[in-house]
């Protein structure tokens, strides 16, 4: 059935009426569309398909063949519905002839279609052919009448479902992709009135169609090549426009004042001097670039990244070393408490030498770092940081509450970035060194830091308002990590390795998915076998397996004392065995664990075990880690296959975003960002042409005066898009 669109409202802001307010659009058909998320014009023209079927080619009836697919053009002869009473079937049934022969074509239960094939009428059918005993047969096919019959006219209509390259959909329940396509048809007739949001100088520039013969291009294709080009058109503009966001967000950074901190190229050696391992040619390369970006009163907004175990605790610390000296404060964030500890207790001595007074402050504690052992309230600890005294101040979210005021904060650092939203940066840049007189407000500078190595298409796209230093080379003498899929049934050889292990005098790790069995998470893996809960492993193995071992417990729900209990028990390996949870994937460090044992290792991400992996061979012992799968699918085996035989995580990264896709990989799938622009994050071509796009653009037109369409469209990208 045919049905009229009136938009009602202003024209020019067509894409941004809500389909609710397009007559009829009923408030079923409105309620079903949002199951999509699809609430305006916009949203359901940008629902672009996620394939064609190729119905282009008609053949004759007579060249239809069983079992292939085809498109034919031809009159209903008979049509007629059947109820077969042994299995309570209607079945609708018509016969269709051209000039070579006839077929005859069925429909399950649905009856109504009965009313469109009317005798006399031209139909398309295209879809597979089914061998019956008295003549070919389409089953279900998808099919269109190819006249109007109106007042007596057959006249011809332009296909839609049959007879070209039809779009199919993603669809949702009480929504076809043959709705869609009737819906979306009538729309495209408007797109000619909507803005096209790239300057026409980027789509010559880039050889690129305009808006409105692109969206027509992408729902009805002449041709594949046209498909194409019209795809590659909308993936530019969703990549162009998180550039152009991205390149903003760094102009608006760039635009405050930073207190420059000189370089002290003496004390840079002497802080090296100190060090009980030899710097890697990465990691001075990186501590170069940062102290660069920290002497300039622009402020640094620099991404540090680096495999597990690749030294970036220690060029940070230089760089609030070195502020400190300067008599600057830096404010160092890790995720967790157990990080954050461990950050101080492998840094804090170090600054110790100089006198520089570094602190610790968490929800649950808060100390300088002393050999007196002095204790000190809450109370003095923050009028001591106030007063700047203590120069390099580690921590949690903590850091950011309101008690917290720095006297000069010049750095900082945010340790695996992508773990504090937006919000938790902000707040920690507000607290800067003050105004010079008669001068803007400082920001300090920011290095934030990551040990998820990420693809360079991506690193482009979603941190591209952030300068990148990458450590790549792993410290002399490190071992790499034997990583080896293991079977349930060699689950017992696993125990005796690890037995064998700790009686030479090493550690093991027991990672678990859950915390206790009693979790909404099922605790049934789709073969039935038990999901391994951290708790009752635990139990499991203290009493059943290694009887004779002491093994501890470690998840997110315990106390902050009990954490900590924990983890110095294990350090001083007065634990043999630590049964656990994804609370270790970051930054603990246990030299003398040799042994990583991930139970239900296909449900973690690549980026996670890896992590995981990671908490081994932090030592100079050959260390090893066993992947116990519950289900492994074909997807799973392979990135299970990718971790055991890839040691460098950067490689690995790669690996996983052509076996997961840039959404799943980089868990930007619920960010709003359209399906189209994530599937693009995979194309270094396509992301370094739109980075250089919106490079040109702002370089000459930073406030964008000349280009008020885009403007508008990056602020609604703003209000849409969480990156976080």
């Amino acid at each position: 059935m045919q049905v009229r669109f009136l938009p009602r409202g202003h024209m020019p802001s067509f894409l941004d009426e809500p389909i609710g307010n397009i007559r009829y659009f009923a408030p079923a058909a409105v309620k079903k569309l949002a199951r999509l998320k699809i609430a305006t014009v916009r949203d359901l023209l940008y629902h672009f398909p996620s394939r064609y079927d190729d119905f282009s080619d008609f053949i004759p009836i007579a060249d239809a063949k069983p079992d292939c697919a085809a498109t034919i053009s031809g009159e209903i002869l008979s049509a007629k519905n059947i109820r077969t009473f042994k299995k309570r079937m209607m079945i609708t049934e018509i016969v269709v002839g051209d000039e070579s022969g006839e077929i005859n074509a069925v429909w399950f239960n649905q009856p109504y279609l009965l009313n469109q094939f009317q005798t006399g009428r031209r139909i398309n059918l295209s879809g597979k052919i089914a061998p019956n005993k008295k003549r070919l047969c389409f089953s279900n096919p998808a099919y269109e009448i190819a006249d109007s019959g109106r007042g007596g006219s057959l006249r011809q209509k332009e296909p839609l479902h049959t007879g070209r390259l039809v779009p199919v959909y993603p669809e949702t329940y009480g929504l076809t992709s043959r709705w869609l396509r009737s819906i979306i048809k009538p729309l495209l007739k408007f797109a000619g009135r909507a803005p096209d949001v790239l300057p026409a100088e980027l789509r010559k520039e880039n050889n690129l169609p305009d808006f409105e013969s692109a969206m027509a291009q992408i729902h009805f294709p002449a041709s594949v090549e046209n498909a194409a080009s019209a795809k590659r058109r909308f993936a530019f503009e969703e990549l162009f426009i998180l550039q152009m966001f991205m390149g903003l967000n760094r102009l608006k950074f760039q635009r405050q004042t930073a207190p420059a901190v000189p370089f002290d190229e003496n004390a840079a050696k002497k802080f090296v001097k100190t060090l009980p391992f030899e710097l890697t040619g990465d990691q001075k390369k990186a501590a170069w670039q940062i102290i660069g970006d920290m002497s300039q009163n622009r402020p640094m907004n620099r991404l540090l990244e680096g495999d597990v175990g690749s030294g970036k605790t220690i060029v940070a610390a230089m760089a609030a070393y070195l502020a400190a000296l300067k008599n600057f404060q830096t404010a160092f964030m890790a995720p967790t408490e157990i990080l954050s500890r461990q950050h101080f207790e492998k840094i804090a001595p170090l600054f110790a030498k100089s006198g520089i007074a570094a602190g610790l402050l968490t929800s649950s504690e808060s100390r300088i770092f002393s050999n007196s052992g002095e204790k000190i309230s809450r109370k003095k600890f923050l009028e001591k940081v106030a007063d700047g005294e203590i120069k390099i101040l580690i921590g949690t979210h903590a850091l950011v509450q309101k008690s917290v005021r720095f006297k000069n904060l010049a750095l900082a650092i945010v340790d695996e970035q992508h773990r504090f939203g937006v919000n938790h940066r902000a707040a920690l840049l507000k607290n800067g060194s003050g105004a010079p007189p008669g001068g803007t407000p400082l920001v300090p500078h920011l290095l934030s830091m990551s040990a998820t190595p990420i693809p360079r298409t991506l690193g482009l796209t979603i941190w591209g308002d952030l300068d990148l230093s990458l450590i790549q080379e792993m410290p002399k003498g490190r071992k790499n990590i034997i990583t080896k899929i293991t079977a349930p049934a060699e689950r017992s050889e696993v125990y005796e390795f690890i037995r064998n292990e700790i009686k030479n005098g090493r550690q093991a790790f027991v990672v678990c998915p859950l915390v206790e069995v009693s979790e909404k998470l099922s605790a049934k893996s789709a073969e039935g076998r038990e999901i391994k809960a951290a708790k009752k492993e635990q139990a499991f193995l203290q009493e059943k397996i290694f009887p004779e071992l002491k093994i501890g417990l470690l998840h997110g729900r315990l106390k902050p004392k009990e954490k900590e209990k924990t983890m110095a028990e294990f350090l001083n390996r007065n634990l043999d065995i630590l049964a656990t949870t994804s609370v270790v994937e970051v930054g603990v460090d246990i030299p003398n664990a040799s042994v990583m044992m991930i139970e239900g290792a296909d449900r973690f991400g690549l980026a996670s075990l890896h992590q995981f992996r990671g908490r081994v061979g932090r030592g100079k012992h050959q260390s090893y880690c066993f992947l116990m799968a519950d289900s492994p699918s074909a997807q799973t085996s392979k990135r299970l296959k990718a971790l055991e035989s890839a040691q460098n995580g950067f490689k690995l990264a790669e690996r996983d975003l052509e076996i997961r896709g840039p959404g799943d990989f980089t868990g930007i799938r619920q960010s709003g960002l359209p399906d189209l622009a994530i599937a693009s994050l995979a194309d270094l071509r396509l992301v370094e042409e739109t980075r250089e796009a919106a490079r040109k653009i702002l370089s000459r037109d930073p406030n964008l005066k000349n280009y008020p369409i885009l403007k508008s469209r990056l602020a609604e990208f703003r209000n849409r898009v969480h990156l976080e």
